[in-house]
């Protein structure tokens, strides 16, 4: 009758495979290494390591500051506005906004080009007739027409003495 193989296998030693890799490593990730390197270097010649260390040392301290300002009646209303501009700004149409951005060197560079020519009447009227004025001023009213309509709801929900 046939008789079993014995079949042992030595137990696996983790730190031995990673120690293997350890030593590999350098030749494998070669290229990645010295990039790591320059980074490290950059930002030692920059004291960025040197303000880490120093934010790691007093980070207690740190946070403790950040904590108390923080709880600040004027900290808490900028967070709460940094939101509402976060949902105004992402409620704007990016083309639209990028039109605007275009607009105002284009408009500071026709006013500075014109300071040097008396502003008379006439003229003002001649421009607001425009259908470019006139599209301007008709957005403008519009906002503030739901401007003052959010004022007037604002002040009447106010609580009364």
């Amino acid at each position: 009758m046939a008789q079993p193989i014995p079949l042992e296998i030595p137990p696996r030693n983790p730190r031995a495979a990673l120690q293997s890799r350890l030593e590999h490593a350098p030749e494998e990730h070669a290229e990645a290494l010295l990039a790591a390197y320059e980074v490290l270097q950059e930002l030692h010649n920059r004291g960025v390591l040197e303000i880490m260390r120093g934010a790691l040392v007093a980070s207690d301290d740190l946070l403790e500051k950040v904590v108390d300002n923080a709880k600040t009646p004027e900290a808490i209303r900028a967070i709460r506005n940094l939101f509402l501009l976060q949902r105004i700004l992402g409620s704007i149409d990016p083309e639209w906004l990028e039109g605007v951005v275009q607009a105002i060197p284009e408009g500071i560079a026709e006013a500075t080009t014109e300071r040097d020519q008396p502003v008379g009447l006439f003229r003002l009227l001649r421009r607001l007739a425009s259908k470019d004025s006139l599209r301007g001023l008709a957005t403008a009213l519009d906002f503030l027409q739901a401007f003052g309509r959010r004022l007037n709801s604002a002040h009447n929900s106010l609580p009364r003495d």
